[in-house]
């Protein structure tokens, strides 16, 4: 079994890519962390195991 990672408090969160899905658009895309810094964009990531409906 692999051992647990995380990130500390106040540590820079790596890149990363998600897929995402537009609503509105009706298709689905990508967004990276990389990107929305470029964009000057806040970003809040939060996660909730064991939950795969849409928040």
């Amino acid at each position: 079994m692999s051992e647990a990672r995380g990130i500390p408090v106040g540590a820079e969160v790596p890149d990363f890519s998600l897929t995402t899905y537009d609503p509105v658009a009706d298709d689905f895309g990508s967004v990276s962390l990389e990107q929305l810094k470029s964009d000057g964009k806040w970003s809040i990531l939060f996660f909730y195991p064991a939950d795969f409906t849409f928040v």
